[in-house]
């Protein structure tokens, strides 16, 4: 699975259950988001139908996150006059380069993977992003470079059972690490992300000297880890179950997830952002675009908007990378914000230049070694 698109999926069934404990049935919600797809005149599963002029086209990872879009970003057909329209066939770098490549190029903008722009545009299959409109100071957290520029942010985070270690709670993935300290079974993410970073930080490497990354070392000690590894999740869903239910006393988490099984124990497991790795997502144009360059980085330019960003926190948890949002959001909301001051100071930032050059083949080396 995509590591974006396993996020954005995520968020959306963390948002269906924030509805249910508000009241209202999934059946409801659901039968909501299907409404606002259809008015987005884009029905599921069918991602890759041409749209006709006087649309702004934004791709996405699909299911859900089509109609979430269409509710997060939707006012901007009032701004620029344009329709917005998802297309939820999912911008792998692969679709945009044959797009490019064939002339026949049908997306806008793309929320996709940060080192992915940093690739696409070395390789020149993005436009370059136009600073006259789009307002790069705008940016508190996240990257920012000629091609791309952070859209939203997450965090991989530390859950533990607070009725085993709420006396001296995990501080650090040095104590995830520690099964004698803090004994039980561990989780770590399947697909890899943040987890070499975790293993470095547990090794005792420091935050500021994490990158380039110690491949063979950040493995060998993930290795060390193995016999205390119940599994390793891919879902949101299944983290979530696994600490719940008793099945690891401690786990890596997104911060969503966390947040959602911290409530269902009614504070049982908690988290905190201690040593948490946070990472943007990215919005990137590819080249030749049908809607144009500028209604491409109008889009994005009304994206940043902080009452744009904040709806964005308010209702799927993705944090803001314009910090003037914080200002628009809940002490509650501000707890669980990965780009919130007090809890970014806590965190490292995934570096995702280094991920551009390296994820594939480290991809690779990690799941051979967890398959054993």
């Amino acid at each position: 699975m995509n590591e974006r698109q396993g996020f954005i999926e995520d968020a959306l069934e963390v948002a269906a259950e924030r509805a249910e404990r508000a009241g209202i049935s999934r059946r409801h919600f659901n039968r909501n988001l299907l409404l606002l797809a259809a008015a987005s005149v884009l029905p599921f599963g069918m991602g890759g139908r041409a749209f006709a002029a006087g649309n702004l086209v934004v791709a996405n990872w699909g299911g859900d996150a089509v109609p979430a879009f269409e509710k997060s970003f939707g006012g901007f057909g009032q701004v620029a006059g344009l329709a917005l329209k998802i297309d939820g066939s999912g911008p792998t770098e692969g679709a945009l380069k044959t797009q490019v490549n064939s002339g026949a190029v049908r997306w806008d903008v793309c929320d996709g993977e940060m080192y992915s722009s940093y690739r696409l545009g070395r390789d020149k299959f993005l436009a370059p992003i136009d600073f006259g409109i789009v307002d790069r100071s705008l940016i508190g957290y996240g990257d920012v470079h000629d091609f791309g520029l952070a859209n939203y942010s997450y965090s991989y985070v530390i859950g533990y059972d607070h009725e085993q270690f709420g006396k001296n709670p995990p501080k650090s993935w040095a104590d995830f690490w520690d099964v004698k300290k803090y004994p039980g079974k561990r989780t770590l993410y399947k697909w890899m992300s943040a987890n070499l970073e975790c293993a470095l930080l547990a090794d005792g490497v420091p935050p500021e000297q994490l990158y380039p990354l110690d491949v063979d070392r950040a493995l060998r000690k993930i290795e060390e880890l193995l016999p205390h590894i119940a599994t390793h999740w891919s879902t949101g869903a299944e983290s979530q179950q696994l600490i719940r239910d008793g099945e690891v006393s401690m786990a890596q988490l997104w911060h969503t997830r966390a947040e959602l099984v911290k409530n269902d124990t009614g504070g049982r497991i908690d988290w905190s952002f201690d040593g948490g790795i946070v990472s943007p997502s990215v919005w990137m144009v590819p080249k030749n675009n049908p809607a144009g360059a500028k209604a491409a980085m109008q889009f994005i330019a009304y994206a940043l908007r902080p009452e744009v960003q904040a709806r964005l926190m308010e209702v799927y948890n993705m944090g803001p990378v314009n910090l003037a949002a914080n200002e628009l959001l809940s002490p509650q909301l501000q707890a669980i914000n990965p780009t919130a001051p007090d809890n970014l100071k806590k965190q490292v930032s995934l570096n995702n230049k280094w991920h551009a050059e390296h994820y594939g083949e480290t991809l690779e080396r990690y799941l051979a070694l967890i398959g054993g």
